[in-house]
């Protein structure tokens, strides 16, 4: 399965996703602002699009870099339960 399809599917086929909407979907456990310090600080490394270059301007993230940020997480989860239970979980 491509994570970037589903994402496509998700969000109706759009290139950046709003940061509200990757917080509430995929960071429920924070507010949008400390998701963005989150990000500011590389405490999640997650590339932010900003459509200006004003302070102000509408914060997103790219369809491909999410994709890319949950394919490394599940990798990340791969290797922990590989590590924990000495099986190889199904690719």
């Amino acid at each position: 399965m491509n994570t970037a399809f589903v994402l496509m599917a998700q969000y109706g086929a759009r290139a950046i996703i709003p940061i509200d909407v990757v917080c509430r979907d995929y960071f429920p456990h924070l507010e949008a602002d400390k998701l963005l310090r989150k990000i500011s600080t590389g405490d999640i490394v997650l590339p932010l699009v900003r459509m200006e270059k004003s302070q102000k301007t509408a914060k997103g993230v790219h369809i491909a870099d999410l994709a890319l940020y949950i394919g490394q997480r599940r990798e990340a989860a791969r290797k922990e339960c590989e590590q924990l239970t000495g099986a190889n979980p199904a690719r």
